[in-house]
């Protein structure tokens, strides 16, 4: 794809955008409220840094709410590839951190309602998020997202809707192509100074591919009340369940059936069966307007068991704990007014990890090895991880048009494993690992006008190895926890504009560089256990857009777009062959473009909180460049352009309403790769994106 076709999908955006910058006062796109950038509530075109929020709105046009790629694909700088492999979970990344995982979320950082859904070793799981009752999605991206911790290449974080003023029900149900079946049932009240959500889902899903059958249900429950004037108590419970996920896996390049299996997933019926649990609650008690105190605390389990190709399986029985505090204040310093946070956190999980040999998909004994040997297990052992944290974090207001914040963070991970599976076939593979980095960040802020704003921040970041990419060493590889695996230092550079050229539009702009050392790439493996090594250097540098606009109160349009060049910024040597420097880290799209043009019969009104009655339409183009598949670029995605069409129609019945969804999903029925399975050395390395597909819905809400 030449340079100027990769512009043109933003080119065609930008001219449908720039006619509506002057558009009428509607919208109330300055006054949205974030937290993340500065860890108190502050408006999003204020907050010095990238960030974007998805509010309930999109949540609910972007799909069955099955998957965060139906929302968060409107956001620039985040890739989220719907790989249509439940068992595997949606590849993410922001920045291109998080590229490299193999299955769920890693090096970003992942929180509901506050708490954290990523494990002290930086993986956590996007299925975690229940879409169905969420509030709106914050994503931050740069160098205040540092501030989070170990492996905060971004942070995603997510909010629970408050509670309905009175008793309230919802109902949705959505059916599609390929089997897919999906229903939610929602209760919300407030009686007294307690309110509640409580919000039950259920899934299932034949699959486009053979062997991608998937069942799931979740539970996501919310109380809220207040134990005095001045202490505001949040518990929340969810539960996920998902018996069978099965694992289609990856292809070979120019396979001939994107409908079929890769190797050996029907023989050995490759599949995933997840079940967690997690209760956390936070408690915030205002001392006075200008002073607040937050404490959480939170505990869950996860169990997992996966059957892989290889004839192995692998099981992992977890708990996982922690607790934070931190204070807000705002304050005075030299006649200066400041605002600032200070906490501290501690997070741990502790799992019994076990495998074994499973022909044909059962568990049983492996007849290839010695007699005496040959039990059921292959592997069985403690690992544990854990964080000790505290950061500080400040936003100096030094004029009417500047602001200066700063911060730092001083992080504590260790990882400790301890072998019980231990023979003359399996020497001891016990093992420990620390890891410590205190990580600044600065920024400046010049407010221009009122609408308009520039920023600039410079930042520090660590990202330690997985526990999963510590299990095992060497090349042949071996089932002996690594030491010698180093935490990956990043420094971040960003320069920022936000505009507002009137209430109804907003452009954000930004750049960034950001040059890494010791980032980890696989070192050898296969169609089962996979080693990890580091890489002398990595260099990032890109741009993101992100616009909105009324073109007039019935026509609205939104962008999102992103380049970035991802490179080795020097040559090293896995046993596969160099890697030359200037080769693209693969699992990175070049290039990124969410467009949006909808039509709604009622014009837009200012500041409404529920969805419009009547009918919505909209056209969505998405479009991605190639993705290069392994460190080498021998092998690599093109870049597609999708077209996804929705239609909805809203009714007022009495005090009800009900809605009707339709969407048509790449509607061109390009054929594409989803996504890339990074550096797998069987050389199963593409997912089949899904055909031309529809779905259609029914939402019902009713006062009791």
């Amino acid at each position: 794809m030449s340079p100027i076709s990769k512009l043109t999908p933003i080119a065609i955006a930008l001219v449908s955008l720039a006619a509506g910058l002057s558009a009428p006062a509607q919208a109330q796109t300055l006054d949205e409220v974030v937290v993340s950038a500065s860890r108190a509530e502050a408006r999003s075109f204020d907050a010095p840094a990238a960030i974007q929020t998805v509010g309930r709105e999109a949540i609910q046009n972007g799909g069955p709410q099955v998957n965060l790629s139906e929302s968060l694909v409107r956001v620039p700088g985040l890739t989220i590839l719907d790989r249509s492999n439940y068992a595997q979970d949606l590849q993410v990344s922001i920045r291109g951190f998080g590229a490299r995982a193999a299955f769920g979320i890693r090096g970003i950082r992942l929180l509901i309602d506050g708490i954290p859904a990523s494990t002290p070793d930086g993986q956590g799981q996007g299925s975690s998020v229940s879409l169905t009752s969420m509030d709106r999605i914050e994503v931050l991206r740069g160098p205040l997202a540092q501030l989070y911790g170990n492996a905060s290449g971004g942070v995603i974080q997510a909010f629970t809707k408050p509670a309905s003023k009175l008793p309230q029900v919802d109902y949705q149900y959505y059916v599609g192509d390929f089997g897919l079946h999906r229903a939610d049932y929602q209760f919300s009240d407030t009686v007294g100074d307690y309110g509640i959500v409580a919000d039950y889902a259920t899934f299932s899903i034949d699959g486009y591919r053979d062997n991608s059958r998937t069942e799931r249900k979740q539970f996501n429950g919310k109380l809220d009340f207040n134990t005095n004037d001045q202490t505001r108590v949040n518990l929340v419970f969810n539960q996920f369940d998902m018996p069978l996920a099965q694992d289609p896996l990856g292809l070979k390049e120019g396979y001939i059936n994107p409908t079929a299996a890769g190797t050996n997933a029907v023989a050995n019926l490759t599949r995933k069966i997840v079940s967690q649990n997690q209760l956390g609650g936070s408690a915030t008690y205002t001392l006075n307007q200008g002073q607040s105190i937050t404490t959480r605390a939170y505990y869950g389990t996860r169990e997992n068991l996966q059957y892989q190709s290889s004839a192995l399986w692998t099981g992992l029985n977890r708990a996982y704990y922690g607790v934070g505090i931190q204070y807000n204040a705002k304050t005075t310093w030299s006649d200066i007014p400041v605002d600032w946070a200070a906490g501290y956190e501690f997070d741990r999980s502790i799992e019994r990890r076990q495998a074994g040999y499973s022909p044909k998909g059962v568990k049983g004994k492996d007849p290839s090895k010695d007699p005496s040997i040959a039990k059921e297990l292959s592997r069985d052992e403690d690992n544990q991880a854990e964080n000790s944290d505290v950061f500080f974090q400040a936003t100096a207001h030094v004029s009417d048009q500047v602001d200066v914040v700063g911060g730092l963070r001083a992080s504590s991970v260790r990882f400790v494993s301890t072998d019980y599976w231990i023979n003359a076939g399996s020497p001891d593979g016990s093992g420990s690992a620390s890891f410590s980095a205190a990580n600044p960040i600065i920024g400046l802020t010049y407010f221009a006008k009122e609408n308009l704003n520039f920023y600039a921040n410079y930042g520090q970041g660590f990202e330690t190895p997985t526990l999963a990419e510590t299990a095992y060493q060497g090349d042949p590889v071996t089932a002996q926890f690594n030491p010698n695996l180093n935490a990956s230092a990043s420094r971040h550079y960003e320069v920022g504009a936000k505009w507002a050229p009137n209430r109804d539009s907003r452009v954000d702009l930004s750049a960034f560089q950001i040059d890494s050392t010791n980032e980890i790439v696989v070192l050898a493996g296969g169609s089962g256990p996979t080693s990890y090594q580091n890489t002398p250097g990595t260099s990032r540098v890109g741009w993101e857009l992100s616009a909105s606009t009324l073109l007039n109160p019935h026509w609205s349009a939104s962008l999102a777009a992103s380049m970035i060049d991802a490179t080795y910024s020097k040559e090293f040597v896995p046993p596969t062959g160099k890697v030359a420097a200037g080769n693209k880290i693969p699992g990175i799209p070049q290039t990124s473009v969410f467009s949006e043009l909808a039509w709604t019969s009622e014009p837009a009104q200012s500041g409404a909180k529920k969805p419009l009655l009547g009918t919505r339409l909209s056209a969505e183009l998405v479009q991605a460049g190639r993705i290069y598949a392994n460190d080498k670029n021998d092998f690599s995605a093109n870049g597609h352009t999708i077209i996804n069409l929705s239609a909805s129609q809203r009714w007022a019945m009495d005090k009800a309403a009900v809605t009707l969804y339709a969407r048509l999903n790449n509607a061109n029925d390009e054929r594409y790769d989803g996504s890339v399975i990074v550096n797998q050395t069987s050389a199963g390395y593409f997912e089949p994106g899904l055909p031309r597909n529809w779905v259609l819905g029914v939402s019902i809400s009713a006062p009791l």
